[in-house]
Formats: structure tokens, C-alpha cells, sequence
């Protein structure tokens, strides 16, 4: 009989990557599979997130609805909560195991190795105690092995974790804790997971990491990103290739050139800025100043003038006064920015820029979010607009939405889009011609010839 598997996924990408490798690793064992939506797990896994007070808040709240609503299940807490603080999640009632990082790999020997699942849940141990599996993870420098992702068990577009960890330690951030050192996944084991998602048509891979920019200092001999691209540039197949998040510093004129040279990879570009204020990036320890970040912007848009370009700003950092937010707002405002994520400042435990002095205002805060939150809705639907009657790369990721029988997929450069004429399309690259918008969130368009292809080697 199969047992039920349930995976819940707070945070980002790397988290879902992750997520999607546990998934993998548990369904090709053959004895497992996915829960359905109304089904009740035998394993439920919650892979947390920590990078914010919210985040460790929607955790918490995530690990006691799956206790309440998997009563029978062995429930798994993992993720950067469970590394950062695996005390308090631990003392959270009908939680079993907390595993941190350094043994997330090893959850899937975890869960095979339960005796009792499909059957009403008895105490794993004495007093009712979870098991906590914790270990440092400041020192290792070599990447955890997880199981290789495989096409379609969550995503059309899977998730190709191909770097970990950081070594800048930025004053407010808490990643360098909670995922240890850069660390990258040596290229051939890219090369054979990269080539196993394009044998299996994806229709697109998505490169993420913690610090992708940083791909390859750590190996021996030392490469870099570009050097990675060019390498899976070569791998043929229908998909087309997206990274995640590159930091600004790390947007080389090599990368670019590689990005340019490529009818694969997709034009769009996410960049964290955080703040355009040079004293601020300072007291961030941010590598670059507004000026360098204004320039990588514009060469990209120079050479890329229908690409997304995604930016993330931290506002309300201890210090930020008025002058400083409006700079931050005037260098957005000035450049060919597509969308923005803006973040409240959340002071984290453990992190320089928790003990710094001159806190910004909550309501304050507020305001400031609001305003950049305002424009970053205008720039997108400048963005939106431009590309009216165009004829943009698709993915289909959904058939049938219920929105008048229109299709739903994601373009090269990042634009949700309803499309017609695209019955029986899920998981393929079509050509569709963009006709305006379906929402303020996302396009519409017509599918006008399917994008046909190549044979995978």
C-alpha cells in the first residue's frame, strides 16, 4: 500500500528546490507518493523559513495546522527555522523531528525508516519529546548531496539547486546562519541533473542558490557562472534556462555577454539593491555602491530592452531617515525597473543589524512600503503595456484556468499571461502573440505556433 507524503514549503526558491528533490527522492522509492489536497499524510514535512520575524511567524502557524489537519501523520520540521532555532519548534505540540540543515539531505532515510506510518500515530519517545537532529553547519564546504529533482512533481519549470550558502554576511541577514558557508554543486553533477530534466522535456530549468554569483569560487579547479552557462547552453533540448536572484556586484560583462549569446536563457534579471543610499549599503555591508547598481541596470536594459528586471528593497534600515529612503526611491523611480519586492526591515536574532541604534518608526515603515509598493504596481504595468502585441516565448503551466477556458503560462521575461488556443499545451513552449491585459497581475495573448523541440543529447 502506498504511504502519503505531504510537503509544505515556506520561503524561497531554495526552499522549493529543496522541496522538490525531497519530493523525487520519496516518490521513485515506488511505495510512496503525494498526498492529495483532502488526504491525510502518513509524513508530513514543513521546510521553514527564517528570513524575516513574518516568516518564522507563517512557520509556526504552518507546522500547527499540519498537526492539526495530519493527525496520524509523523510530522518534520526542517528548513532555516528549524537550524536557527530548533528549541522553539521542537516544544510545539505533535511535532516529532526537527532536522536542521546539515541533515536535511537525510530525511528521506528519515521517513523510509518509520515502522508505524498508515496506522494512528503512537509516541516516538519517552515524555513525548520530538527527535532533534542539529548540527553546526559553519564549517562544512562541501555540498550536501539531495536527491536529484525530477520534471513535474511539483512544477512545470523545476528548480536546479546549483549553489548553497554565503560567506558575505550582510548586517541583517540571518541566511549565513541558518545555511552555512558558499558551497556549489560540482559542474558535472549540473551537467547529468541539468540533462536528466531536459531528457524529460522540461520546458524550463530554473538555476537558483543561495548566492549563485558566487557558483564555483569554492571548487577545484574554480569556475564561475558564465563558465556554468556556456557548459549547459550546449546541453540540447526544448527548454529554456532562468537564473534566480544575482547579486549586483556579481552581474559581470561576461555574464551578460554569455546571457546575450544564448537563445536559451531567459531575459530576466532579479537583483537585490536593498537600498539606494550609499550610507545605508554601508551599514548593510553591501558590495557596491548606488551608482555601480544604476549602471548594471541600465547596461542590461541596453542590452535587453524587453527584459524583466526584479528588484529588492529593504526599507526602514536602523538609520534610513528621510533623505535617505527618498534617494532609494528617486534611483528606482529613474531606472528601467520591471517589479520590486519590497521588505520591511525585520530585525533578526543573532545579526549585527539587530543591536544597531536609531530604529525606524513602525508606521513610518508603513508609509515608506506603501509608496514604493505604488510604484513598483506602475513601472510593471509600464512594463505591461510595452509589450502589447508582441510575440513572447510561453511556457503553459495550467490548462483550462476556468477563466473562459484560457490556458495560463509564465513568458521568457516573467509576465503571467492567459493564453488561448492552447488546449493540450501543459508543460510546452509556445509562441503567443500578447493582445493587452487580463488583470493588473497578468497578460493575455493567443497561441500562434508551438515552439518545437530539439532532440535531448
Amino acid at each position: 500500500m502506498n504511504k502519503l507524503l505531504k510537503i509544505i514549503t515556506l520561503g524561497c526558491k531554495v526552499n522549493q528546490a529543496e522541496t522538490e528533490s525531497l519530493a523525487a527522492g520519496f516518490v521513485r522509492q515506488k511505495n510512496w507518493k503525494l498526498a492529495g489536497p483532502q488526504e491525510d499524510a502518513d509524513l508530513c514535512i514543513i521546510n521553514t523559513c527564517a528570513v524575516t520575524q513574518k516568516a518564522a511567524m507563517q512557520s509556526r502557524q504552518a507546522i500547527r495546522k499540519a498537526v492539526r489537519g495530519h493527525s496520524n501523520a509523523v510530522i518534520v520540521v526542517t528548513g532555516c527555522y528549524a537550524q536557527n532555532d530548533p528549541k522553539a519548534l521542537g516544544d510545539i505540540k505533535g511535532v516529532d523531528y526537527v532536522i536542521g540543515q546539515g541533515e536535511k539531505h537525510r530525511i528521506i532515510e528519515i521517513g523510509s525508516a518509520l515502522k508505524h506510518l498508515g496506522t494512528p500515530k503512537p509516541a516516538l519517545t519517552c515524555f513525548n519529546s520530538p527527535i532533534i537532529r542539529h548540527s553546526d553547519i559553519s564549517g562544512p564546504r562541501r555540498f550536501a548531496p539531495m536527491p536529484a529533482p525530477a520534471a513535474g512533481v511539483f512544477r512545470t519549470r523545476p528548480f536546479l539547486k546549483i549553489q548553497d550558502g554565503c560567506n558575505s554576511f550582510c548586517t541583517y541577514c540571518i541566511v549565513p546562519y541558518t545555511r552555512g558557508r558558499s558551497r556549489s554543486l560540482p559542474a558535472d553533477a549540473v551537467i547529468s541533473e541539468f540533462r536528466a530534466l531536459a531528457d524529460a522535456n522540461s520546458p524550463e530549468i530554473v538555476l537558483t542558490g543561495v548566492h549563485i554569483g558566487k557558483y564555483g569560487q569554492d571548487l577545484t579547479p574554480q569556475m564561475d557562472l558564465a563558465g556554468l552557462l556556456v557548459l549547459l547552453d550546449s546541453v540540447n533540448g526544448g527548454h529554456r534556462i532562468r537564473l534566480s536572484s544575482v547579486e549586483p556586484a556579481e552581474i559581470t560583462d561576461t555574464l551578460l555577454q554569455t546571457i546575450y549569446e544564448s537563445e536559451r536563457i531567459c531575459p530576466h534579471f532579479h537583483i537585490p539593491l536593498q537600498s539606494g543610499d550609499a550610507s545605508i549599503l554601508q551599514k548593510m555591508k553591501r558590495p557596491y555602491t548606488p551608482q555601480v547598481f544604476a549602471e548594471r541596470i541600465e547596461t542590461i536594459h541596453g542590452l535587453f530592452p524587453d527584459a524583466a528586471i526584479g528588484v529588492d528593497v529593504i526599507v526602514g534600515f536602523p538609520g534610513e531617515d528621510d533623505s535617505a529612503f527618498t534617494r532609494t526611491f528617486e534611483l528606482i523611480e529613474a531606472l528601467p525597473v520591471t517589479y520590486l519586492h519590497v521588505f520591511p526591515f525585520s530585525p533578526r536574532p543573532g545579526t549585527r543589524a539587530a543591536g544597531f541604534d536609531n530604529p525606524v518608526p513602525a508606521a513610518v515603515i508603513k508609509q515608506r512600503c506603501q509608496m514604493l509598493r505604488r510604484l513598483g504596481e506602475k513601472k510593471k504595468q509600464q512594463f505591461y503595456e510595452k509589450m502589447t502585441g508582441k510575440t513572447l516565448d510561453v511556457v503553459i503551466e495550467i490548462e483550462n484556468t476556468g477563466q473562459s477556458g484560457l490556458s495560463r503560462g509564465i513568458t521568457d521575461n516573467y509576465i503571467p499571461v492567459y493564453v488561448e488556443n492552447a488546449c493540450g499545451l501543459q508543460g510546452t513552449r509556445v509562441a503567443c502573440q500578447i493582445n493587452g491585459s487580463a488583470s493588473d497581475e497578468a497578460l493575455c495573448g493567443k497561441a500562434v505556433t508551438a515552439i518545437l523541440s530539439e532532440q535531448a543529447s
